[in-house]
């Protein structure tokens, strides 16, 4: 499985066993942190997005693989070329805030329920908004970070 924390790791301290056990413990609170911050953000905004548009498409699991493509692609440029210490943070807020925060799964079972439904315009809508989109939004999220600097 991909997992955007690999990718461009000069160390990755919570899984070397070199690494001393308060780094190690250090990190996986960082990440329990991040990622409890990061499902509340996921379950405020899927409650917004229900009240604002429905719950008979998931909006809000759209919004939120869109937002979060996005962010990720802005923070992990910022992480590897802009911030010297990007290793520390990584855990925070790659690993635990935005994989709190995306619904990737949740994208998946709401893509089965609309086709197992019969409704597979609304799937199919779905499957391409998700993946373009998000797709969309970290290449904008890279290119901005891209531009600050």
């Amino acid at each position: 499985m991909y997992n955007p924390d690999q990718q461009h790791t000069r160390s990755a301290d919570a899984h070397n066993p070199a690494a001393p056990r308060s780094k190690r413990v250090w990190t996986m609170l960082m990440i329990a942190l991040g990622a409890a911050v990061g499902a509340n953000l996921r379950y405020t905004l899927s409650i917004w997005a229900a009240r604002q548009w429905g719950s008979a498409f998931p909006y809000g699991t759209l919004l939120i693989n869109v937002s979060g493509s996005f962010v990720i692609g802005v923070v992990m440029v910022l992480l590897t070329t802009r911030l010297p210490n990007g290793d520390t943070w990584r855990p925070l807020l790659i690993t635990g805030l935005l994989g709190g925060f995306t619904t990737f799964s949740t994208f998946s079972y709401d893509s089965y329920m609309l086709l197992i439904g019969g409704n597979w315009l609304a799937a199919g809508l779905n499957i391409f908004a998700s993946v373009g989109l998000g797709l969309g939004g970290v290449f904008l999220g890279v290119g901005m970070a891209r531009l600050l600097g």
